[in-house]
């Protein structure tokens, strides 16, 4: 059963595949063999040791749209209490921090954080080095603009089998911000990677295809449509895709 479930999810993402190729648009990426890194940094325009996480994370740009690594900078709020109020900071990246936290064994959560793949990390590391590859993927992604603000992908899982989960994530760069109190107040804050849109895709079990209507876009920030694939328990991904467009 398996084998044949096999080959019917190897037909249709050859199918799904050639379409993706065939747009004239060029909105559209494969993921390929390896596991392409996953870099989260959980950060507040309200803490004061986070600037050089930020900037280190700014760093990362230009290797991270070769190797369609998939970076992201959620801001947290609950550094909002000492006086400036983070506006990119929204309670569901809090929430995502905890779940984070969880599956790592930790304690307590804190910034800045660095997230490698689902383990706890930290920052600093040459981008070369940080965005390496990593062990082979459990999954295959196909990734494609279907219209204005809409997105689809084509998940296959090695294991088909096996429960899987998985989030889409809508990031920015070029924002900037002048801080006028708190830990940071005088100080000029420029962010890439911010993550404007989070949205969590549900769990699946064998290939699934998945759909993103996202906000518009702005041609002042240019961005990256993200989708992490993921096991639920350990929070480990299976595979992850960035597409700018």
């Amino acid at each position: 059963m398996r084998n044949a479930t096999n080959s019917i999810a190897a037909i249709v993402l050859c199918a799904w595949t050639s379409s993706v190729l065939g747009m004239q648009n060029g909105c559209a990426a494969q993921s390929g063999a390896a596991l392409a890194p996953v870099i989260e940094l959980y950060t507040s325009e309200g803490c004061s040791s986070c600037p050089p996480a930020d900037r280190w994370l700014s760093s990362l740009k230009a290797q991270a749209a070769q190797e369609q690594a998939v970076v992201e900078a959620f801001h947290v709020g609950y550094w909002d209490s000492l006086g400036w109020v983070d506006r990119f900071a929204t309670p569901a990246f809090t929430t995502r921090q905890r779940q984070v936290a969880a599956a790592n064994g930790l304690r307590s959560i804190y910034t800045p954080q660095v997230v490698r793949n689902g383990r706890d990390g930290r920052y600093g590391e040459p981008a070369a080095q940080a965005l390496a590859a990593g062990e082979p993927a459990r999954a295959a992604i196909s990734l494609r603009g279907t219209g204005e603000e809409a997105f689809e992908a084509m998940v296959t899982p090695l294991d088909a089998s096996a429960p899987w989960s998985a989030y889409w994530t809508v990031t920015e760069h070029g924002h900037s911000s002048r801080v006028k109190a708190g830990e940071n107040a005088g100080e000029f804050l420029q962010h890439d990677f911010v993550v404007r849109q989070y949205v969590p895709a549900g769990d699946y079990r064998g290939p699934a295809r998945l759909t993103l209507r996202t906000l518009a876009a702005d041609a002042q920030h240019p961005r990256r449509i993200n989708l992490v694939v993921f096991e639920p328990r350990t929070g480990r991904p299976l595979q992850a895709l960035s597409l700018g467009c």
